[in-house]
């Protein structure tokens, strides 16, 4: 291949960046925004401010594609944690047991792992950065993409290439693009459960350690009611993040009383109680429009030279910190698959199919659990109720059984595909039920002797007494 050129320069783009330059000669990255020079903030990811996680399964495909990548990150302070070994989790059905399992995410803050990624696709001669530069559109036929069109400082340019990519994020025009070649409209799935962030950071207190835990309180679904949880994970340099999260009707505020006031109405208040012993390190921020949306390239007569890859293809809700992970799959089967068959005929149509496989499973996970929250507003069918009870069943047992929750958790962390859940033996273990009392909050929380003195709770492992010690029924 002697051009690539991919559209948008995002974590996708940059990953898609990666996997081309394995084997075209020169990859044009194009992005409207101007990157920082050092890890902050930017204008085009508003979405930047709030907790993200990269899973296990797409730390390894990240790993394939930017050698040294977790390294780097490491050194520069991200943090792996553990699932459920290094993770508090008060999950949709009870409070997880400890156990040592090989799931696991690494945590920090958005800019810092843009940017790690960002030194290292850069660093590679064969890709071109240019920022500041508007997409306009795609050139070519219905048949065959030929490139893009670009406008910068008020001049229009076509950027040809062999292949194009459009890496855009979940507002791309690519459906309209595609049109305007003369191709149908894509097919689109929504599941839109009116999910919203609000999230802070925060200093860690003097007693934290450098091991400090993650805590999850999952939102559950089902109930009639709003869904409403939160997360605390620990960032680079001695913060924390603080993401709360609701579903429609449920939405989290952004007021000082009322961010501590959801906190603490949880099914159990851990996080609010950590918090009340933190520093906050900035202001309240929301984020809104959440939806899980899966345009179905794989389904259209795709023209040749053309792909479509991360948000761009699969926007899944942010709940389930899978959006980066998946498109780090991606762009690994990207990467593999021209190197396996060369750029001949009916590559597009075999790169789609395999990057929408990518995200299947994941998609199956968010939209699953998101059709049962109220007011929700969908296009796909809703799944069974025998299904929503088997899987709830499921749910509980993996609160408990060490085998079934690292099924689970490698299925969730994209280590593994959800079809690994469904073995004879899983099966019986579920169909067994749970064979313990559930944990309650003070049990749950004393098998994380990490948190120290923050909790109330001794290094020994011991109970100790809190007044929430409640367990969900």
């Amino acid at each position: 291949m002697r051009k690539a050129v991919v559209l948008g320069g995002g974590m996708a783009g940059m990953l898609a960046a990666a996997a081309l330059a394995q084997t075209a000669d020169r990859v044009i990255v194009v992005e409207g925004d101007r990157f920082p020079e050092s890890p902050l903030p930017r204008r085009g990811l508003p979405q930047g401010h709030h907790n993200h996680m990269f899973m296990s399964g797409g730390c390894t495909a990240l790993e394939k594609l930017l050698p040294g990548a977790l390294e780097a990150l490491s050194t520069a302070g991200a943090k792996r944690r553990g699932m459920p070994s290094q993770i508090l989790t008060l999950s949709a059905q009870g409070w997880y047991r400890r156990h040592q399992g090989d799931a696991s995410v690494i945590a920090c803050s958005r800019e810092l792992l843009d940017h790690k990624v960002r030194q290292l696709v850069l660093s590679n001669e064969r890709i071109e950065l240019r920022e500041s530069t508007k997409i306009i559109g795609l050139s070519g036929t219905a048949g065959r993409v030929t490139g893009a069109q670009v406008e910068r400082d008020g001049r229009t340019e076509t950027i040809d290439a062999d292949l194009t990519v459009d890496a855009t994020g979940r507002t791309s025009h690519a459906p309209d693009w595609l049109v305007a070649l003369g191709l149908p409209r894509v097919q689109e799935e929504l599941v839109d459960a009116g999910f919203a962030y609000a999230s802070r950071l925060y200093r860690a207190p003097a007693g934290a350690r450098p091991d400090f835990p993650g805590v999850l309180v999952e939102a559950r679904a089902g109930t009639g009611r709003p869904g409403r949880g939160a997360a605390l994970m620990p960032n680079e340099g001695d913060r924390w993040i603080v993401a709360l999260i609701g579903t429609r009707g449920g939405t989290p505020p952004t007021d000082e009383a009322g961010f501590r006031e959801f906190m603490r109405s949880l099914d159990d208040p851990i996080i609010g109680d950590l918090v009340d012993q933190a520093t906050p390190a900035g202001d309240i921020r929301a984020y809104r429009g959440l939806p899980n949306r899966r345009r179905r390239y794989e389904k259209l007569p795709v023209p040749e030279g053309f792909v479509v890859v991360g948000d761009a293809a699969t926007t899944l809700n942010p709940n389930y910190a899978t959006g980066m992970s998946v498109a780090a799959l991606g762009a690994l089967f990207l990467r593999d698959e021209i190197a396996r068959t060369g750029t001949g005929p009916q590559l597009s149509r075999r790169l789609q199919a395999g990057i929408a496989k990518a995200g299947d499973g994941p998609w199956q996970m968010a939209t699953g659990t998101d059709q049962w929250y109220p007011d929700v507003t969908m296009n796909i069918r809703r799944a069974p109720r025998l299904a929503r009870r088997f899987a709830e069943r499921f749910a509980q047992v993996t609160t408990q059984d060490a085998a079934l929750s690292n099924l689970s958790f490698n299925v969730a962390s994209l280590q593994a595909p959800p079809a690994s859940m469904m073995t004879v033996p899983a099966l019986f273990t579920v169909l067994r039920g749970r064979r313990q009392a559930p944990l309650t909050a003070a049990e749950a929380i004393a098998q994380y002797p990490e948190f120290g003195t923050l909790t109330g709770a001794e290094a020994t492992g011991v109970p100790a007494p809190r007044a929430a010690d409640r367990v969900r029924p």
